[in-house]
């Protein structure tokens, strides 16, 4: 899961839309990969219901070359070659994660090394 928003940070970063570049799903580099269910979810979330009742019947290399047609134009991509929305993963620390549990910070709310008291001694590794 790190490595994939790693990924998408990076591909952010330079502009990389697989779209863009020329990617599609085709039966040598995807469909002919993945299981039916898949085919047929990618089906459904590019062209809808109906499209994919027209090839759930099939066997899976059939499927998978209908698949690729119905899927020619679309824009659709497998879930890891899509960017995250860049308000689900955010670059930035939230809050919660900034603040300090209870028992590192003193009572009013300050870290206790930038408190003015002594340092307290570092173990050695």
């Amino acid at each position: 899961q790190q490595r994939i928003a790693q990924a998408d940070r990076l591909a952010r970063a330079v502009g990389l839309d697989m779209v863009e570049a020329g990617w599609r799903p085709t039966v040598d580099n995807y469909l002919g990969r993945v299981t039916k269910p898949r085919i047929l979810e990618a089906v459904r979330e590019a062209k809808g219901e109906p499209a994919a009742q027209l090839i759930d019947h099939l066997k899976k290399a059939e499927m998978a070359k209908e698949a690729e047609r119905l899927l020619d134009g679309t824009g659709w991509l497998p879930e890891p070659l899509r960017l995250v929305d860049s308000g689900d993963v955010s670059d930035t620390p939230t809050d919660a994660a900034e603040a300090l549990p209870a028992f590192l910070a003193d009572s009013e709310g300050q870290d206790a090394a930038t408190d003015g008291s002594e340092p307290h001694p570092i173990a050695a590794e």
